[in-house]
């Protein structure tokens, strides 16, 4: 279908207007959902030091912060799996029940990493256990960072779907200052050993009770008319996996690369610059901590602003100049990051926010917009979790390798900036299509 093609008559399209109860309550569900997800990872992230002390032998930092980044990837690596998984149901039987199951369980093993025993009380088993929960949150991350989008995606008024899915990825930023604002409180308010034995666990273990709090959400919303249409045509032999790969081949390997750079960018962000700039940058935890979290609300603000210029200029204008801009700022914004001084490692946060907000314009509807309502589900997040498993989960281990190879603490922005370049040459060079609009 092309890009301008109209829905059938029999499609009942969100028309633009004012928004209805429902769909409020969609959008709100889409970006609890996606905010509890990423309060989960990014929990991780932010403990990355803590947990290279606590849960890996002792006596070698440096392969202990590599093993807890690897761990960090583990989950990232069986995230193209869950989404294969959930993916299919939700095309199949609906976005609704698939995503509350996606929900409750990687709230669940976020709540379990709370309460894990440490390498001092059952020595390698420790690692172990740790890496089962993370599995067990990337295999539901999986279908849940896809099945939000694309549940927004369907019940969005067309003029605004940019800016709705943007407030909805928006809520992705929202937990590193939630969590890092709540990690930094227990770190001040209590001594350091008690904050290490005990403290850290509390962010982790209020992850149960948020997911059930966002189940009773969704709970409350229904099915798109878009995929109720959809389900209407499916036959008794309907694979969403088969069609996916039959019909979405070159689609979905775009999608791999465009969302490529923006999971390396926002993993950069969210999960590495804490550990970062306190390990290479040489600040305090409160100070990256603080940081972080303002560089996070920044982006949160800005990502819908993202959104409304994409819904005016399309998605691959905003493609291009955030590409651009991401291949020109990255080296810089990593240096500041390092220099050792407060507001300049503050400064480059906030000026590497910039281009990726600019870029989350138009990639983050582009990769739910670029597939029709059948296959949505399965073949979004297929590649979305191919790339955020590709370039997003490995991003902290790479960062964290060159840095100790090279010596150089800015390395990983020409890693960022050379993964940009590509994208620009993608996206400007090869027949990647513009999709504002699209329907069906």
């Amino acid at each position: 279908m092309s890009v301008n093609e109209s829905p059938s008559p029999s499609v009942n399209v969100p028309a633009p207007g004012k928004p209805t109860g429902m769909q409020k309550r969609v959008l709100l569900g889409g970006s609890v959902g996606q905010f509890i997800e990423f309060y989960d990872f990014t929990l991780y992230g932010l403990s990355a030091v803590i947990f290279s002390q606590l849960f890996f032998p002792p006596g070698n930092e440096l392969a202990a912060l590599l093993g807890t980044f690897a761990t960090f990837g583990v989950a990232f690596v069986i995230r193209p799996l869950g989404g294969l998984f959930f993916g299919a149901l939700g095309d199949k039987i609906g976005r609704r029940r698939v995503l509350a199951i996606t929900l409750f369980t990687v709230g669940g093993a976020t709540a379990l990493m709370g309460v894990l025993p440490t390498y001092g009380q059952i020595g390698a088993f420790a690692p172990v256990l740790l890496v089962l929960c993370r599995l067990a949150q990337g295999f539901s991350a999986g279908g849940e960072s896809v099945g939000g989008p694309s549940f927004v995606f369907e019940h969005a008024p067309v003029n605004k779907r940019g800016f709705w899915i943007n407030i909805t990825l928006a809520a992705t930023a929202l937990p590193s200052v939630v969590a890092g604002t709540l990690i930094l409180i227990l770190s001040q308010s209590m001594p350091d050993e008690s904050f290490a034995s005990w403290g850290w666990r509390i962010p982790f273990i209020l992850a149960l009770p948020l997911a059930i709090f966002g189940v009773w959400i969704r709970n409350r919303t229904v099915e798109s008319d878009l995929f109720k249409e959809a389900l209407k045509e499916q036959t008794k032999e309907f694979s969403p996996i088969r069609e996916a790969f039959a019909e979405n081949k070159l689609r979905m390997v775009q999608v791999i690369f465009v969302m490529g750079l923006t999971a390396m960018g926002f993993y950069f962000l969210s999960a590495y610059f804490v550990t970062y700039i306190q390990t290479t940058g040489n600040l305090s935890r409160e100070q990256a901590l603080l940081t972080n979290a303002a560089a996070m609300a920044l982006y949160a603000v800005l990502l819908p602003i993202g959104g409304i210029i994409g819904d005016r200029l399309g998605r691959k204008p905003m493609l291009i100049m955030g590409s651009a801009a991401i291949a020109i700022l990255a080296i810089p914004c990593f240096m500041l990051v390092t220099s050792g001084s407060l507001p300049l490692a503050l400064l480059g946060q906030a000026l590497f926010v910039i281009p990726l907000c600019l870029y989350g314009g138009g990639c983050y509807t582009f990769f739910v917009e670029i597939f029709t309502t059948k296959t949505r589900f399965t073949s979004a997040a297929i590649s979305y979790n191919v790339s955020y498993a590709a370039f997003g989960g490995t991003a902290p281990l790479i960062g964290t390798a060159i840095v100790g190879q090279t010596g150089v603490s800015a390395s990983p922005g020409y890693y960022m900036a050379g993964a940009a370049v590509i994208v620009f040459l993608l996206v400007t060079l090869t027949k990647l299509p513009e999709t504002r609009g699209r329907m069906g």
